[in-house]
């Protein structure tokens, strides 16, 4: 039944872009939503609704903790702002109404006198999403499209970077999804690229906005533990393997390691998989501070990249080219096995956790493009796909230079919510817009909830061990992010795409027989 009806909606696929993602936010009455995500009382007598937006004080809400209303800095409206938000606990609570079902905006106002910010929003008990402060003054923060069922919410506002200040929350409806922003280009950057890459970039453009591509991080290949609980549980595949260089890079080999993932990778391809890469790059030795296997991490390095990129530490530039031609080589073994890579190297660049962000956006930017160029033009390099995971517009490196953007996005436990505001931010990076992917993830989101608020990611791949693990040997899923019964949801979903599914409908791919 399942591979009848993707033929049937694959037949369709313009018709649903157009239909589903433009729908007016008013037009979800049929909509199934969670209890749990939804949960309202109806023991309350509505207020008469005057218009939009809808205003809500935050001087006027329940403080937790150690929140507290101050007047001390100017721009504030009503009887003054709260502060406050310094430790774990900390939070306020509003208490909305909302006249009708649908989409709306959140827009937080404001003020962060220490610079960038991120606090966490809960509905009714779930959370649902991050907002950003970052302007001295009180000016928005806005959640984007949430849905909303009619009636009364509760909607806190949680400390997580917290030394921020709040003045009120709006509320309006969210404007109506522009359909052209899931019609993305299977133009690849690298005009060089071999055929089965740009096959497989016309495949993932022709399944985008429909489909959601299954996708799992593993070391040990398709018979990994985190592969082999999927399968057990589903009877499904993931279509997607992700797989990491990190064992290959010089300064892990000198301490012993091996790597093994380049032949995962291969023996995946051959059944028809897709393969995607990062690359946890661990720093060359003469910059490592702390324990080697973790040299990927700021804290353990002393690298400088900006002072290397300027030419005043040549010895530095020359050991990380040292180690892209090292990695390079890896990749061309998988060109010489016509195995195209979703290449998704310098990961997470703007929160500056991982050494080459700590020198900020524009150090990033060139080495990104100087990769770029070495990988393509020095190394013939011609089977990537360049997935761009930097999560800030200011990081971006330009359409020259990427095909695919992806966001890492840690909902939490059990929390199937689908992401739209971090879908919709990567979405804005660049125009005409390009395919947007969940490159790692925790608990899965629920497709359902994804085709309600138009979160149509292009795969999602859950990052690894204990994300999906209670333990590795013997092989045993862990429940913890997410539970058995939404992963079987998941993986029987219309919507999804598994190995059994690629292998069925593009039986070309497989070169195992």
């Amino acid at each position: 039944m399942k591979k009848k009806i993707l033929s049937i909606i694959c037949m369709c696929l313009v018709i649903f872009v157009i239909t589903s993602c433009g729908r007016n936010e008013n037009d979800y009455s049929e909509t199934n939503i969670p209890t749990e995500t939804a949960q309202v009382s109806t023991s309350y007598e509505m207020p008469p609704f005057t218009g939009f937006p809808l205003v809500y004080d935050a001087a006027e809400t329940i403080l937790i903790n150690g929140t507290r209303v101050s007047t001390h800095l100017s721009g504030f409206t009503g009887a003054g702002y709260i502060a406050g938000f310094e430790q774990d606990g900390d939070a306020i609570e509003f208490t909305v109404y909302i006249p009708y079902e649908g989409f709306y905006d959140l827009n937080f106002i404001t003020a962060s006198p220490y610079g960038y910010k991120e606090n966490r929003i809960y509905l009714n008990g779930q959370r649902i999403g991050v907002v950003i402060a970052e302007e001295a003054t009180f000016s928005d923060s806005i959640l984007p499209r949430v849905f909303l069922t009619e009636g009364r919410h509760f909607i806190q506002y949680r400390h997580y970077w917290g030394w921020m200040f709040l003045d009120r929350l709006e509320i309006t409806p969210s404007a109506t999804l522009d359909p052209e922003m899931f019609n993305v280009s299977a133009q690849l950057a690298n005009p060089n690229a071999i055929e089965s890459a740009r096959q497989l970039m016309q495949m993932l453009a022709d399944l985008y906005g429909t489909y959601f591509i299954t996708g799992q991080y593993t070391d040990y290949g398709v018979n990994g533990a985190e592969f082999q609980v999927i399968r057990d549980i589903t009877g499904q595949t993931p279509a997607i393997m992700g797989l990491d260089m990190m064992d290959y890079t010089p300064s892990r080999v000198a301490h012993g390691t091996v790597g093994h993932t380049v032949e995962h990778a291969i023996e995946f391809h051959r059944m028809g998989g897709i393969v995607t890469f990062c690359w946890h790059w661990n720093a060359p030795e003469d910059y490592i501070t702390g324990t080697w296997y973790r040299a990927f991490f700021t804290y353990v390095t002393n690298i400088d990249l900006r002072r290397i990129l300027d030419g005043d530490d040549p010895q530095g530039f020359d050991l990380l080219m040292r180690d892209i031609d090292t990695i390079s080589e890896q990749l061309l073994r998988l060109q010489e096995a016509d195995v195209p890579v979703l290449w998704r190297p310098l990961h997470e660049a703007a929160g500056g956790w991982f050494w080459w962000g700590a020198a900020g956006p524009e150090a990033q930017i060139e080495l990104w493009r100087i990769m770029f160029d070495r990988m393509t033009n020095y190394h013939g390099l011609n089977n990537l796909i360049w997935l761009w995971n930097g999560e800030h517009a200011d990081w971006y490196p330009g359409d020259a230079y990427v095909d695919i953007i992806g966001e890492d996005v840690y909902f939490g436990e059990r929390n199937y919510s689908s992401g739209i505001e971090r879908f919709l931010q990567a979405k804005a990076y660049t125009y005409p817009p390009k395919m947007v992917v969940l490159s790692e993830t925790d608990s899965l989101f629920d497709p359902d909830l994804a085709l309600r608020d138009g979160a149509m990611w292009g795969f999602f791949a859950p990052w690894k061990r204990e994300f999906v693990l209670e333990s590795r040997v013997p092989p045993v899923y862990s429940e913890r992010f997410t539970e058995r019964s939404m992963l079987q949801h998941v993986y029987a979903h219309e919507r999804t795409i598994t190995l059994e599914d690629l292998r069925e409908r593009f039986p070309e791919r497989i070169l195992d027989n």
